[in-house]
C-alpha cells in the first residue's frame, strides 16, 4: 500500500501558470475550457492559464529565457522573454503572462529584439569576469544570449575590476557575485524548492544584490551545502569548491597511492558532460578513463552502499527489538543518514530529532574508513601514503569529508570529494573523450557490485535496497516472492513523499550474521513494517512536522531522507542543466544497471561477506564496525517511543 502525504509534497510541480497565478477557469470561459492563441501566425488552443512561454514551447517557437527554470516558480524579473501582444502598448514577459482570452503574439519584432538586446547589454554592464577562465565557459546561459542578440561591444560599459569579494568560505559552494545577473534562481531554489532560505535579494534598484543573512560568508550561515543553487544558476556566480588541482598533485606524486571511489549517480550523468543525451550510463568506460588519468585503484562506492544497508538495517532491528521486546525507550522512526545535506538540514532546523538519525556513516565515509584500515592492511600500505578521493553527485559530500569527526581510521577518512562536473573536466584535461573509452571492471577487493548499491542514487533506492534485505533475512523467503523481479515499485518515483506498508506474515530463522544480536524473529511475526521516503528538504520539513504532530509518519519505523530533488541523481554536483525530464532519464539509467546486475541484494555481496568474515569479525553493529562505520550522537530530545 502506498500513499502520498498531500499534493504539496511532490517536486514534480504543476505547470508554471498554475503555480504562479490564481486564474481559474470558472472566472473566465468555463471549467476545463481552452482558449486560442496565435503566436507568429501559428494557432494553438491551450488550457486557460497556460503561459505564453508554455504555448510557444508546444508550437516549437523559441523564446529566450534567463530567470525561468522548469523546477522553479515564476519570477519574471529578467525580461529576456518579452513579447509583443497585439493591442497592448508595453511588452509582456512570456513566462509570466497567463492566457485567459484569445491573443495574438509576436516573438521577434524589431521592438522585441531591441528590448532584449538592451537587457543583455545592461546585464553585461554589471557582469565582471573573463569567459575563458570561467567554470561555466560554453555552458553559460548569458553567453549564447549575447551571441544571439549581436552584442559586439559593451554599450553601457563593463566592469574593469571585481566589485565584490569572492566567498570561498564553504567547503562546498563558492559565490562570486561579480557574475550574478540577479535572476533570483538561487533565491527561489533555496527558499521555495528546498525551504532553507539562506539567500535572498537585498537592497533596492541598482543596489540590489543576492546576499546571505547580514551578508555573512556561506560557512557562517545555515547553508546545508546541497548545491541546488549551483545547478540552477545560469552563470558562474555559483560553483562548487573545486579540489582538482590538489588531486592532480597527488596523482603526480609517486610517493602517494591514490584511490578513487565512484558513486552510482555520476556514472548515470557524466555522459551529459560529453554531449550525450541524459540517461546513458558510462560506468565501465569511466573506470578506464580514471586509470588513464593516473588513479592507482578505481573502486565502486556500491560496495559500501551494501555495507550501509547491513549496518543501518541491523541498527533498525536493534531499535525495534529494544522497543518491542525489551520495552525500553528508543528513537523511532529511524532516519537514514547517507545524505550529508539532509544531515546538515536536521542539525540546523530540527536538532531535537537527531536521535532518530541512524548512526551509520554514509557510503562515502564508510569507504574512506575501510580504505585506510582494511585495504591498507591487506595491501601492506601506510595509510599516510594513501590519498582517498570520492566521486560524488553531491557538493555536500565535500563538506562531509571535511567534518572533523570523520577520522575514525586515525587519518582523514576521505581526502577529497569531486563532483561529476569536476571529474569530467579532469578527464577532458587528460585528453580523453569518455564515450570512446574501452570498458574495464572495478578493482578488487571491492569490485563486486549489487543492484541494491546502484539504486542508492535514486529517491527510494536506499529504502528499496533495505527492504530487499529485510524481507529475506526476516521472512526467510525470496523477495521475488513478494515483488516481481525484486522491484519494490511502491517506494520508487518522484512523488515528493511516499508511504508504504509491508506486512510480515511469516518469519524465518535468524541468519548467522545476526545470530549474536537476536534469538529469533517471533516478536516480528504478524507485524506491519511502515516506511516512508522523501526527497528535497522542503518535503523533509513536511514529514518532520507531520511526525511532531503525531501524524501518519510518526507511526513509521524507517524513513529515507534525501536532500536533493530526485535523490542523488539530482545532486548539486551533477551536470548542468537539470530538469524533471533529465532526472527521470538518469533514474532510468540507474534502474537499468540494477536489472543487469548479477547480484541485486546487499546481503549477498561476496566482498561484504568476506569483510565481515575477515575484518569486522564481531558482525554488524559490533565494536569494530561501530568504531569505524558509525558516528556517535548523544541521545536527546522528546521524540522517543
Amino acid at each position: 500500500m502506498t500513499e502520498i502525504l498531500d499534493s504539496k509534497t511532490s517536486t514534480s510541480r504543476a505547470p508554471v501558470s498554475q503555480r504562479a497565478f490564481k486564474v481559474t477557469t470558472a472566472e473566465t470561459t468555463g471549467i476545463g475550457s481552452k482558449v486560442g492563441i496565435t503566436i507568429d501566425d501559428r494557432e494553438i488552443k491551450v488550457p486557460v492559464g497556460t503561459t505564453i512561454l508554455e504555448a510557444a514551447k508546444q508550437l516549437g517557437v523559441h523564446i529566450p529565457t534567463l530567470c525561468y527554470h522548469d523546477d522553479l516558480c515564476v519570477a519574471g524579473v529578467c525580461r529576456i522573454c518579452v513579447v509583443e501582444i497585439e493591442g497592448q502598448r508595453t511588452l509582456q514577459a512570456a513566462c509570466a503572462y497567463p492566457i485567459t482570452a484569445p491573443v495574438k503574439v509576436r516573438t521577434h519584432t524589431r521592438k522585441v529584439r531591441q528590448a532584449r538586446r538592451h537587457i543583455v547589454d545592461l546585464l553585461l554592464s554589471k557582469h565582471y569576469g573573463e569567459c575563458y577562465a570561467c567554470v561555466r565557459n560554453n555552458n553559460c546561459e548569458l553567453q549564447p544570449l549575447a551571441k544571439e542578440y549581436g552584442v559586439d561591444y559593451f554599450r553601457f560599459g563593463h566592469p574593469e575590476a571585481p566589485m565584490h569579494p569572492t566567498d570561498e568560505s564553504s567547503y562546498s559552494v563558492v559565490r562570486d557575485m561579480n557574475k550574478c545577473v540577479l535572476c533570483r534562481r538561487c533565491v527561489r531554489t533555496c527558499i521555495d524548492l528546498q525551504e532553507v532560505g539562506v539567500l535572498d535579494a537585498a537592497h533596492r534598484g541598482a543596489a540590489t544584490r543576492i546576499e546571505t543573512f547580514m551578508d555573512k560568508p556561506l560557512a557562517d550561515v545555515v547553508c546545508i551545502n546541497c548545491g541546488q543553487c549551483v545547478n540552477r544558476c545560469p552563470t558562474g556566480a555559483l560553483k562548487a569548491n573545486d579540489p582538482t588541482d590538489e588531486v592532480w598533485n597527488a596523482i603526480d606524486n609517486p610517493a602517494k597511492h591514490v584511490v578513487i571511489q565512484t558513486a552510482p549517480s555520476p556514472r548515470a550523468g557524466i555522459a551529459e558532460c560529453f554531449g550525450l543525451e541524459p540517461g546513458i550510463p558510462l560506468t565501465l568506460e569511466m573506470n578506464t578513463a580514471l586509470k588513464r588519468c593516473g588513479f592507482d585503484r578505481v573502486f565502486d562506492t556500491n560496495f559500501t552502499a551494501d555495507l550501509t544497508i547491513i549496518e543501518e538495517g541491523t541498527e533498525l532491528i536493534l531499535r525495534l527489538y529494544k522497543a518491542l521486546v525489551k520495552k525500553e525507550q528508543t528513537a523511532l522512526p529511524q532516519f537514514t543518514s547517507c545524505s550529508p545535506g539532509w544531515v546538515k538540514y536536521i542539525e540546523h532546523f530540527y536538532p531535537e530529532m537527531l536521535p532518530h538519525v541512524s548512526s551509520a556513516k554514509s557510503p562515502q565515509q564508510m569507504f574512506g574508513a575501510v580504505i585506510k584500515t582494511y585495504y591498507a592492511q591487506k595491501n601492506g600500505l601506510n595509510p599516510e601514503d594513501i590519498v582517498s578521493v570520492a566521486l560524488m553527485p553531491c557538493s555536500a559530500k565535500k563538506f562531509e569529508c571535511n567534518r572533523p569527526e570523520m577520522n575514525d581510521s586515525g587519518y582523514k577518512d576521505v581526502d577529497y570529494g569531486l563532483t561529476t562536473r569536476e571529474l569530467a573536466r579532469m578527464i577532458s584535461e587528460a585528453g580523453i573523450y569518455l564515450p570512446d573509452m574501452p570498458k574495464s571492471d572495478f578493482d578488487d577487493p571491492f569490485g563486486h557490485e549489487t543492484g541494491s548499491g546502484v539504486i542508492f542514487g535514486a529517491s527510494g533506492g536506499v529504502m528499496e535496497a533495505a527492504l530487499r534485505t529485510v524481507v529475506e533475512l526476516v521472512c526467510g523467503i525470496k523477495v521475488e516472492d513478494l515483488y516481481d523481479h525484486a522491484d519494490i515499485i511502491p517506494v520508487r518515483g518522484f512523488d515528493g513523499v511516499k508511504y508504504a506498508e509491508i506486512p510480515i506474515a511469516a518469519v524465518g530463522p535468524v541468519p548467522d550474521i545476526l545470530a549474536h544480536l537476536v534469538p529469533d524473529w517471533n516478536w516480528l511475526k504478524g507485524a506491519t513494517l511502515k516506511v516512508g521516503v522523501c526527497h528535497g528538504t522542503a518535503n523533509a520539513k513536511r514529514v518532520l512536522e507531520n511526525i511532531k504532530e503525531g501524524g501518519k509518519f510518526s507511526e513509521c519505523h524507517f524513513i529515507e531522507f534525501m536532500a536533493c530533488p530526485g535523490g542523488c541523481l539530482g545532486g548539486g554536483g551533477q551536470p548542468i542543466p537539470t530538469s524533471p525530464a533529465i532526472r527521470s532519464a538518469r533514474a532510468n539509467a540507474i534502474y537499468s544497471e540494477d536489472k543487469r546486475s548479477a547480484v541485486r541484494k546487499s546481503h549477498e555481496n561476496p566482498a561484504v561477506l568476506e569483510m565481515y568474515g575477515n575484518f569486522l569479525k564481531d558482525g554488524p553493529c559490533g565494536k569494530t564496525s561501530h568504531n569505524l562505520l558509525h558516528t556517535h550522537y548523544v541521545p536527546r530530545g522528546k521524540y522517543i517511543v
